[in-house]
């Protein structure tokens, strides 16, 4: 009617509901917490199950598989998630290969030892077991194991390598032995998923904001 107000309210502009600021940061901090949680535990895990390596990578895959699906509800897009399998690996190569590095840098023996024998020698094989002849002129029970043809050592080939006296871990090429790159690589690797969950909650929380929420997830 003439003279009266129209009091309809205009249509929302951010295209949603709004998102509380804290709910988001509750879920970042979680995702945050399990991701340090999955590192520590798969270390855990391979120090408790030294010379089994197939438990802690079973374990430590599904961790970052967990991560990557939380990282994709929690940021709604798919980059970051796709991203993620970068700092995933080298948590779960350091996670799983630091207990068994450190153990032969804290109990080890270092030998120097002769290449005898290769399993993998006149065959297509790529997987080498050698076997060593330490200084006594004694071939050694246990044999070093490699996998893959480059940088492969050939029969002949003189090479220091760490056993462990107890048995539990396998040798190592003494060169190959890092506990200390390990722990920075899983390190490393930690702190960048913490960054990628810091930067999913952020995003995450605008998307959710401006109506941007629905199962059909964005590449950007």
């Amino acid at each position: 009617m003439p003279g009266i107000r129209s009091r309809i309210t205009p249509p929302s502009t951010t295209g949603g509901p709004a998102v509380g600021p804290w709910k988001s940061a509750r879920r970042t901090a979680g995702l945050v917490a399990f991701a340090w949680a999955s590192a520590a535990g798969t270390t855990g895990l391979a120090y408790l199950t030294l010379g089994a390596e197939v438990i802690p990578i079973a374990v430590g895959v599904l961790l970052c598989l967990a991560f990557a699906v939380m990282l994709l509800l929690l940021h709604r897009a798919v980059w970051l998630t796709v991203l993620s399998a970068v700092p995933a690996l080298f948590v779960l190569v350091g996670s799983v290969q630091y207990a068994p590095e450190a153990a032969l840098e804290q109990r080890g023996v270092r030998e120097s030892v002769v290449i005898v024998a290769d399993t993998a020698a006149g065959t297509s094989s790529n997987n080498h077991r050698f076997t060593l002849r330490g200084t006594d002129g004694k071939e050694l029970e246990e044999k070093l194991g490699f996998d893959g043809d480059a940088w492969a050592p050939k029969v002949g080939d003189r090479l220091d390598v760490m056993r462990d006296p107890e048995g539990a871990v396998p040798m190592e090429q003494a060169d190959d032995v890092d506990a200390a790159g390990r722990l920075g690589g899983l390190v490393g690797g930690t702190v960048t998923w913490t960054l990628m969950a810091v930067l999913a909650g952020w995003r995450g929380h605008v998307r959710r904001r401006r109506g941007r929420d629905s199962l059909m997830y964005q590449l950007v």
